[in-house]
């Protein structure tokens, strides 16, 4: 398999974390990729046409697409349900935490690409004040969610632990701890995980 990523994505961390838990890390190449979103990558555009990271290509040739896509595929190629349920109510629960996760992380992006690719005097406070909203909403989401995980290693306690890795690296002044004690001690156990070390961005 190859996967095409950024080191810093958190959505790229998800599918590393989930190819260390399902043992497939020794059989995926990676290869870097710069995913910007006005300087897009030509060797990812390629790929996958929304050219962003993670995209995976199967050892059959079949190109995947997002990280949510991916982690379905790695936990199906396990064979084990491990990371999602296969039926059932909970198979949905596991993926709307996910989903969760993924909207936290996604406002946090659009704030970064607000700060970062803009000029300073064409960014817009309003969005940036709207972004922050949901963020606060998905972590105040996951507070209330946090006290059912217990010792889960699912596609959405992964999702939800890398997007609060990424708020750390990214955004620590948000300081969300403060206001989600339950997730803060969930999490202080959950990043001792091997997968989770090995994975922590740097940059």
């Amino acid at each position: 398999m190859k996967l095409f990523y950024s080191p810093t994505s958190p959505f790229v961390r998800k599918v590393s974390i989930a190819a260390l838990e399902l043992g497939f890390a020794d059989q995926i190449e990676r290869v870097p990729v710069a995913a910007h979103p006005i300087n897009r990558s030509d060797v990812l555009v390629a790929t996958n046409p929304v050219g962003k990271v993670p995209t995976l290509v199967t050892d059959t040739g079949t190109v995947l697409y997002d990280s949510a896509v991916i982690l379905a595929y790695l936990d199906w190629l396990a064979g084990t349900g491990r990371l999602l349920p296969v039926e059932g109510i909970a198979r949905f629960e596991v993926m709307r935490d996910e989903a969760l996760a993924d909207g936290l992380t996604d406002a946090g992006i659009l704030i970064r690409y607000e700060q970062t690719a803009r000029p300073e005097d064409k960014q817009f406070t309003p969005w940036i004040e709207g972004q922050l909203a949901k963020m606060e909403t998905c972590l105040a989401g996951i507070e209330a969610r946090a006290p059912s995980f217990g010792n889960r290693v699912d596609v959405g306690t992964i999702a939800i632990a890398c997007a609060l890795g990424w708020v750390d690296f990214r955004m620590p002044a948000l300081d969300w701890r403060a206001r989600a004690p339950a997730t803060a001690a969930w999490y202080a156990i959950f990043s001792e995980r091997p997968s989770l070390k090995a994975t922590v961005p740097v940059g």
